[in-house]
């Protein structure tokens, strides 16, 4: 049997958490048909991926020392075969790249297969902006376009959009030592299509086919619509002086974005400006052009890498309907004010049991016998004989606190 990799390094917005869920609770049955999706844990990817790229994330780059050399030693001891998937894989450099596929034994006996999933840009520029403001930034969309478009590609947005979203870039940096067959790229399809053809789509370039795996309980990464991604970005400039990081993911991310404004569908979805259409059709179409004459395994079709038509009614995020602001705004006060009334029931709940702890603990110093013990333990210990005593009953009832 032939020992293979299965390298996914994005890009962003392509389905990528719900394969990476669906890999993860799967582990047990993958094994069972000699693949291997080494992680301890959901992010063990993520923390791998900012180890190879020395990147800061929000502190959480502590928690990733190691983690890359950790989970490339897991894939070189497996015999079969091993899928790796994180999305901020695509943005590595050369040097990082080299040091990746060495470190999984590219070269060796190891052969290496390059994933990327793909989606076209008039629906990736909209998705990018708003996950900058899903992660604290408070950029108006405007000047986000005008930073990504500007030739220079300078700054922090320019060269992080760029990094993961250019497809034949990624895949030249990724896939310069590999064999174009063995340079997968997986096409996402267009809106309105079936949910179910994006995964038979992966299933077929990691090599899953056939494989009966528990697609449940879904982990997505869900959308806003304009009003309500113009309402966290006004939060992330009210409150990011003062809200820490590691309050943010939780309350904003994820109460507020996620589980609470993600459900209002009924909003104007973000889109791409009608001006800005025409300057990204026609980078499509020449990356298109670009894979094909690579001649990569494409799992789907490169047209669906072309965006759909400029919107006829444009909802702009950096002026929007203030009455549908004000909505979402309702709805995110409401959801923080019953999650804090959940918090205050579970701290009273907390306290009553610590009361009633308290309680009993009163009650045993109280009684004769615990008195009798007391006294009798002070006075064992004032002598030499005493003191080896007590240390032996101590060790004979495992343990070796001074209240045993």
């Amino acid at each position: 049997m032939t020992k293979k990799v299965y390298l996914h390094v994005g890009t962003p917005k392509t389905g990528t958490s719900y394969l990476q869920h669906v890999l993860f609770n799967n582990r047990e049955k993958l094994l069972t048909k000699s693949i291997r999706y080494p992680a301890d844990r959901f992010d063990g990817h993520f923390l791998a991926a900012l180890d190879l790229m020395r990147l800061p994330w929000g502190g959480l780059e502590a928690d990733a020392i190691g983690a890359w050399d950790h989970l490339a030693a897991q894939v070189r001891r497996w015999p079969g075969t091993s899928i790796i998937s994180h999305e901020i894989l695509a943005t590595a450099s050369r040097a990082q790249i080299g040091h990746a596929l060495e470190t999984l034994g590219h070269g060796g006996d190891t052969e290496v297969h390059l994933v990327l999933s793909a989606r076209d840009l008039v629906r990736q520029i909209p998705a990018e902006w708003q996950e900058n403001v899903k992660h604290r930034a408070a950029l108006p969309y405007g000047r986000f376009l005008d930073q990504i478009r500007d030739p220079r590609r300078e700054g922090r947005i320019a060269t992080w959009f760029w990094g993961v979203q250019e497809i034949p870039d990624i895949l030249d940096r990724w896939g310069h030592d590999l064999p174009p067959e063995h340079v997968h790229v997986v096409t996402v399809p267009p809106a309105g299509g079936s949910p179910d053809l994006l995964w038979q789509r992966f299933t077929e370039a990691f090599g899953l086919t056939g494989i009966s795996l528990a697609l449940d309980g879904e982990r997505m990464n869900p959308s806003l619509g304009a009003p309500e991604t113009a309402l966290i970005r006004r939060i992330n400039r009210a409150a990011n002086e003062e809200l820490e990081p590691a309050d943010y993911r939780p309350l904003v991310r994820e109460l507020l974005a996620h589980q609470t404004l993600s459900r209002r569908t009924d909003s104007p979805r973000l889109g791409l400006p009608p001006d800005v259409h025409p300057w990204a059709t026609e980078l499509e179409d020449a990356w298109i052009e670009e894979v094909r004459r690579r001649g990569y395994d494409v799992v789907g079709d490169l047209d669906d890498l072309r965006g759909g038509p400029p919107p006829t009614e444009y909802a702009d995020p950096d002026h929007p309907d203030e009455a549908l602001v004000a909505g979402a705004a309702v709805d995110a006060l409401k959801a923080l004010l019953l999650d804090n009334a959940r918090l205050r029931h579970e701290l009273d709940h907390r306290r009553g049991d610590l009361d009633q702890a308290h309680r009993e603990l009163e009650k045993a110093y109280l009684r004769p016998t615990y008195r009798w013990r007391q006294k009798t333990v002070r006075r064992l210990e004032h002598g030499r004989a005493g003191r080896l005593a007590m240390k032996l009953y101590r060790r004979a009832r495992g343990r070796s606190s001074r209240s045993a």
